[in-house]
């Protein structure tokens, strides 16, 4: 049988093809595998700052339980730490709830203004006690003297107290809940100026 002549120009463009197309194809192959690992799979490669607030949110997630409570430990000493400056230097943002609110400071402002004689109590109890324990019948008699003297006065004083007390948070919030003002207001007179917490922000005799 007799054969036909091919031509050059099929034999070379066939060769061409057939070099092209495996270089296509490890192209291909390379652009899927060099595609971003933290891209969803038929999604586009996330942006670079994406793609770092991801790695970032990752790394700040606690990985095991003891990371976590380690965490919470370390919040709660932070809490704690600016509640203290907060409760020496006033700070509304950080004072424990009991604390809070224009009400609340009013009541320490008008208790830190004026003289207390229940912030005296420690001190007279302590001297009384001394002449209580002395083997002096006449000291003794005064000693129990003095402590119906400063309980009456003590008593007295909280009725004084709490009565303006009531009547200046209603002229002042009249709109506002003023529920445990006086009482929270009573127990802070109890404690000497210089151990009360929150700090005192106002002097003697100045006006809330």
């Amino acid at each position: 049988m007799r054969g036909y002549p091919v031509p050059l120009g099929f034999v070379f463009r066939s060769r061409a093809k057939d070099e092209k197309a495996p270089a296509d194809k490890a192209q291909v192959t390379l652009s899927k595998q060099t595609r971003d690992p933290q891209a969803p799979k038929g999604r586009p490669t996330p942006k670079r700052s994406e793609a770092q607030s991801q790695r970032r949110s990752v790394a700040n997630t606690p990985t095991t339980r003891k990371d976590a409570a380690r965490r919470q430990r370390d919040d709660r000493r932070a809490a704690m730490e600016r509640q203290r400056q907060a409760l020496a230097g006033g700070d509304e943002r950080y004072l424990p709830a009991r604390d809070k609110g224009p009400v609340r400071k009013f009541a320490r402002d008008y208790v830190d203004s004026r003289f207390n004689v229940a912030e005296f109590f420690l001190p007279l109890a302590v001297i009384i006690l001394v002449l209580s324990v002395v083997r002096v019948a006449q000291l003794q008699n005064i000693a129990l003297l003095l402590w119906l003297v400063v309980i009456i006065l003590i008593v007295l004083d909280s009725i004084f107290s709490a009565f303006r007390l009531r009547k200046r948070l209603a002229e002042r919030f009249p709109d506002q809940n003023k529920r445990g003002a006086v009482p929270y207001a009573l127990m802070r007179s109890l404690q000497m100026r210089r151990l009360r917490l929150p700090k005192p922000q106002v002097k003697r005799g100045e006006r809330p």
